[in-house]
């Protein structure tokens, strides 16, 4: 039952990816013969996986791709404090006149991209391409799982990315990610795996490899997995991954009820097309997809550096200590990125 039922989902997932590939352009394969996916990659870009407001379709005119790039608020802060970060004391007191505490973190550190993706040749204003709105179909309980906070109460309960065990994007997957920085990606082949390493926070899959759909098997569904329980195979040119079971701490996009299927195919020498879909009853009304280019990075990866127990732990804590010792609420925290949180708080 399990293997039909992931058969005919691959099928259904996307058209077949030889049609896909730039006219004579001639894929390259590694030397035990399955498609060479090796080397650094990235998906920076300032489209995201949801539509924008603004945007009302999903291919975009260069023009309307240049009006959302002005528009983006990556853009904006660039513009907000270009010429104001002089190292004289004027300028910082003008920088900082606002008591905007996120000018901690302002435009220099960030590295997201300068426009939005080309994806197939075409400016795209989401990843998301269904349903085609370009928005994520939430149920009722999706959505409530989408707006949980997380307690001050003790370190421990903070969310995974503030303690560096789990990245703000979930670049690595699945479903891929990207974000304000560190947006590149490695991808490492053995004849019996594939290795995904995400350069925010070194997130990592390893993923086995089995010789077809009908032979894929998942570990047992008490085990859950950071980054899911993935088993991949190989379709031609294609490189399909299928994953169940995320750890229920992870921001994922899926519970212990729902899939991911990617698909990776090489367009030229220097992108890879990949595609997803993301099946999950508990959090949406129907399953959604898109896709993405990969492009070759001109760099390797860097070293995040991130460690649990970072000393801006203590700060936070501290700071809701004072809060509540003055009478005052916690702050309302946002979703880091969108995917859910659906832990239990254990």
């Amino acid at each position: 039952m399990k293997r039909a039922l992931i058969a005919s989902m691959v099928l259904v997932c996307s058209a077949a990816p030889s049609a896909l590939a730039q006219a004579g352009y001639e894929k390259p394969k590694t030397s035990w013969g399955v498609p060479d996916f090796q080397g650094f990659w990235t998906n920076q870009s300032l489209t995201t996986m949801q539509r924008p407001e603004g945007a009302e379709k999903l291919v975009l005119t260069q023009q309307e791709a240049e009006q959302l790039t002005h528009r983006n608020v990556y853009s904006a802060a660039e513009r907000e404090e270009a010429g104001a970060s002089k190292l004289d004391e004027k300028s910082s007191a003008e920088l900082l006149s606002d008591k905007n505490a996120s000018r901690a973190y302002n435009r220099f550190w960030m590295d997201p991209g300068t426009s939005y993706a080309q994806v197939k040749g075409e400016y795209r204003s989401s990843w998301i391409t269904s349903p085609a709105n370009g928005r994520i179909p939430y149920t009722e309980a999706g959505i409530k799982a989408n707006m949980r906070s997380s307690s001050f109460d003790d370190y421990e309960i903070r969310p995974l990315p503030e303690r560096c065990l789990m990245s703000f994007t979930g670049s690595a997957g699945p479903v891929l990610g990207n974000g304000m920085y560190n947006n590149t990606l490695q991808i490492v082949q053995s004849p019996t795996s594939v290795m995904f390493l995400a350069e925010m926070i070194h997130d990592v899959r390893v993923i086995p490899i089995v010789k077809s759909a009908a032979e894929a098997k998942h570990g047992p569904s008490e085990i859950p997995r950071w980054g899911g329980d993935s088993v991949g195979w190989y379709e031609g040119d294609t490189l399909v991954v299928h994953t169940i079971n995320s750890h229920p701490r992870q921001r994922s996009y899926i519970t212990t009820k729902g899939q991911v299927t990617e698909r990776y195919t090489r367009w030229s020498a220097d992108e890879i097309f990949y595609e997803f879909k993301v099946e999950d009853p508990t959090l949406y009304t129907e399953s959604w997809g898109g896709e993405q280019t990969l492009r070759v990075s001109p760099e390797p990866l860097y070293e995040y550096a991130c460690h649990e127990g970072n000393y801006a732990l203590p700060g936070i804590l501290a700071g809701a200590r004072k809060l509540e010792a003055e009478g005052r609420p916690h702050p309302i925290e946002k979703p880091i990125f969108a995917g859910v949180d659906v832990s239990d708080g254990e």
